[in-house]
């Protein structure tokens, strides 16, 4: 699979049904507490399902975490190990990375599937054929929120949101740094589309 063919497999949409838009929530870089905790006890109570990108030095750090995410009915996705750029690497230096990553989610939740890939930086490079070789569609999004370093206050990111559209899959970060103003904008903003007849779903 060449990059350009590979591209139009990337999956920035999710299907939303005619009578109400539908919005996914991914949160990558993770798991990274607290930032973590205060987002899964807030999609708890809201009963709003994600993606979680793992990256893999983190899911050996924090594996308590990664258990709860996924006892919480949330999906996983491979982030790579360490967030590195792997648009440059030969397909079997981005396979290495990715088993490795597996592995390591694998070691600490067994039976949970990981039906998705997410490129550090969205760079994807050779990564979308070798992600599917591995069982891994690969995941981009529709609105990034850009919540990253320097991180913006919660109301810049309340506004950002403002721009999801029907169906969107929307980037927002629990890792690399911290993401308390992440936490509080999605406080803030599920009940908001929930007034507007939004529904939260996952990829499928």
């Amino acid at each position: 699979m060449d990059n350009a063919q590979g591209l139009a497999d990337v999956i920035r949409f999710v299907d939303t049904p005619a009578t109400s838009p539908t919005v996914a929530l991914t949160f990558d870089d993770g798991p990274n507490p607290p930032d973590t905790v205060e987002l899964l006890d807030l999609l708890a109570r809201e009963r709003v399902p994600a993606v979680f990108c793992l990256v893999g030095v983190q899911v050996q750090a924090h594996p308590d975490l990664v258990r709860r995410i996924v006892d919480d009915g949330h999906v996983l996705a491979n982030h790579s190990w360490r967030h590195d750029d792997l648009a440059q690497l030969t397909p079997d230096a981005v396979r290495a990375d990715l088993v490795r990553t597996l592995d390591a989610i694998h070691t600490v939740v067994p039976d949970a599937p990981v039906p998705f890939f997410r490129a550090p930086f969205g760079h994807w490079g050779q990564t979308i054929g070798v992600a599917a070789e591995l069982g891994m569609r690969s995941l981009e999004w529709q609105l990034a929120v850009e919540d990253w370093d320097p991180a913006p206050p919660a109301d810049v990111l309340v506004e950002r949101l403002g721009g999801i559209e029907p169906g969107g899959v929307v980037l927002l970060h629990d890792g690399g740094g911290d993401r308390s103003a992440t936490v509080e904008a999605v406080r803030r903003v599920i009940p908001r589309l929930r007034v507007d007849g939004w529904t939260f779903t996952v990829p499928r």
